[in-house]
């Protein structure tokens, strides 16, 4: 098997090698370098290949690639294709466009014969564009690491999880502050982290000693950070409110797309709500779960997002793309 995980060049902004300046200069402001949500889902596919003895090659130049190698590209940005001209079928995607406007052509201009997205309703944005060469794919999470730490006592009862991407002045009056206010109501404690502004291990030491996790984010394909938060045996209160809210979307004829920002999720996971007036309504429900430990979302990880299951999925269908 060979796989592509290709980032885009950084280039010069304003003078012949600033790109080096400014690469140092964010190290230093922002210190170690966070790992991206594409990139997780390269290394997560690989841990799970390893996982099922999966043989592999990473980014093989594709000059040396024989006639009936698979080529599998999981990169970032359209740039991930550049120089391919191989006749080597290809299964493609995750992160290669934000929308599939941005390259129509796609499968006409090489021969991609699947590609990838992780759920049912991401899935359902790039089928008018894609056909039958669609598939859904989730990636797995890595469950040893995103283990539960019972020896820690549960001190925190919630983790605010902040992905707020759009309209954000406007969601914090309505959604965010009000979320904080109700539970200094309740006398419950709390800490907030914001989605890019945080290292895994920290993410890991909160969950430790948390009771659960208010997942604030418009929609995601997957969510991997939520499903950590699940193998980890930490419930959500998920904002789930159901509908497209970036603007682009809007300009791509895509707004009345149903979407969700938990797209892989039971009541062994938690509860959804979908405004303010609903997590209101629901909260104590949710809570009084939480405290009388009903609800169980290291179960659902285990039996539907490892990395030997996707793994396993994934080299599904690039048998199905050789036997085409």
């Amino acid at each position: 098997m060979y796989l592509y995980f290709i980032t885009p060049p950084e280039r010069d902004r304003w003078i012949f090698g600033d790109r080096f300046v400014r690469s140092f200069i964010r190290r230093i402001i922002k210190g170690k370098r966070r790992q991206g949500g594409v990139e997780k889902v390269f290394i997560n596919l690989c841990k799970g290949l390893n996982q099922i003895k999966q043989p592999y090659i990473v980014n093989l130049p594709f000059v040396q690639l024989q006639p009936k190698d698979i080529v599998c590209i999981l990169g970032s940005g359209i740039h991930c294709l550049d120089g391919y001209n191989n006749p080597n079928k290809i299964v493609a995607g995750i992160g290669l466009m934000t929308h599939p406007s941005e390259w129509p052509n796609l499968c006409n201009e090489y021969p991609v014969m699947k590609y990838l997205q992780h759920s049912e309703w991401a899935n359902s944005i790039y089928k008018p564009f894609y056909g039958d060469k669609c598939e859904i794919w989730p990636v797995g999470i890595d469950t040893e690491k995103w283990l539960p730490n019972y020896k820690i006592e549960k001190k925190l009862d919630f983790i605010i999880y902040n992905k707020v991407h759009w309209e954000y002045e406007a969601k914090e009056k309505e959604l965010l502050q009000p979320i904080r206010n109700h539970l200094l109501s309740k006398n419950l404690n709390f800490v907030e982290i914001k989605y890019g502004y945080y290292h895994s291990n920290d993410f890991k030491r909160l969950l430790d000693c948390s009771k659960a996790m208010i997942f604030l984010s418009e929609h995601e394909s997957q969510g991997i950070a939520y499903q950590e938060a699940l193998s980890t045996n930490v419930p959500i209160f998920a904002w789930d409110q159901g509908k497209l809210l970036d603007p682009n979307y809007k300009i791509w004829g895509d707004e009345n797309k149903p979407t969700s920002s938990v797209p892989y999720f039971d009541e062994k996971c938690g509860l959804r709500f979908r405004d303010l007036s609903e997590f209101e309504s629901k909260f104590e429900l949710f809570f009084s779960k939480v405290q009388n430990h009903e609800f169980k979302p290291r179960e659902y990880i285990l039996e539907n997002l490892t990395l030997e299951k996707s793994a396993l999925r994934f080299l599904e269908i690039v048998k199905s793309v050789e036997d085409q």
